[in-house]
């Protein structure tokens, strides 16, 4: 545990230089816990530079929740494409489905009540609270993450789980302005990253990822895009299209099935309409 003193340093330095180098993005100026929702899911896994120009379209094209719950997945995913991890879109539809179904339309304004929507995990939730209801919420990500482990375990040989770092995390948590100090964090983990070698890499939860070219993602990415632009078609077909082996996309197809993200009858895949398996993606 820190000292006040301690808690109260570590604040004044993140909040300096928040207040001389912090960014700005759409996302920030809004409490609509909807579009805060969108923001939250399309950056998971996915640089902010690309995430910009698909945020702005994406709320032009599906502006509140009840428009996206009611949207034909095709169109989703379609306004998806380019960010990866498709399988997100269609968990951001399902809770739109039900906070239409479940609350008329109106978001939780709990942690609790956002992680019981499908697809939402405890970071989402928290972190849709805390920017949409300036709730003060104790959650983690990896900027965040990299900020703690950078001012308190910069010297540890050990691999750091998020459980050493949460206790951190509510300690120093500014109370009165959870939203502004969670933003200070993110832009000081995101600045760090350029200045030294990722904090994050010694995290319990760190794992390099694996080269796009020649993954299941390639291939999971080339069967939504051919379907979602020509409505159906066999894997043999994609595989043409898409110059991707056709062992790949045969196992692609094998787990886009099992999540209810395509369907297939008689060698043909089609974009499914039926809800995905619940499932947190955090």
């Amino acid at each position: 545990m820190l000292s006040d003193e301690q808690a109260e340093a570590f604040r004044s330095t993140i909040l300096e230089n928040y207040r001389l180098y912090g960014r700005s993005f759409p996302w920030r100026e809004t409490s609509d816990p909807y579009a805060i929702l969108v923001s939250e899911m399309m950056l998971q896994q996915t640089q902010t530079l690309r995430v910009l120009p698909k945020y702005e379209a994406w709320l032009k094209r599906f502006p509140d929740v009840q428009a996206l719950a009611n949207a034909p997945l095709p169109d989703v995913l379609a306004a998806w494409n380019g960010l990866g991890y498709n399988s997100r879109a269609k968990y951001l539809q399902n809770a739109c489905r039900e906070v239409c179904e479940k609350y008329n339309g109106i978001f939780p304004d709990t942690k609790d009540g956002l992680d019981s929507l499908p697809g939402v995990g405890p970071y989402t939730a928290g972190a849709v609270s805390a920017f949409a209801y300036n709730n003060p919420e104790v959650f983690i990500e990896t900027n965040i993450r990299s900020v703690f482990i950078f001012f308190f375990f910069n010297g540890s040989e050990e691999k750091i789980p998020d459980e050493q770092l949460l206790p951190l995390v509510e300690q120093t948590l500014d109370r009165r302005n959870p939203r502004e100090w969670y933003y200070a964090l993110m832009d000081y983990g995101a600045e760090l990253k350029k200045r030294v070698k990722n904090p994050s890499r010694k995290s319990a939860r760190y794992a390099k990822q694996s080269k796009f070219e020649g993954s299941l993602r390639q291939a999971r990415g080339a069967i939504l895009r051919q379907l979602t632009e020509t409505g159906s078609g066999t894997l043999s077909r994609i595989a043409e299209t898409e110059h991707i082996d056709l062992y790949r996309l045969e196992k692609a197809a094998e787990k886009l099935t099992a999540e209810k993200l395509v369907c297939e009858k008689n060698g043909v895949y089609r974009i499914s309409e039926s809800t995905i398996t619940p499932q947190a993606i955090e």
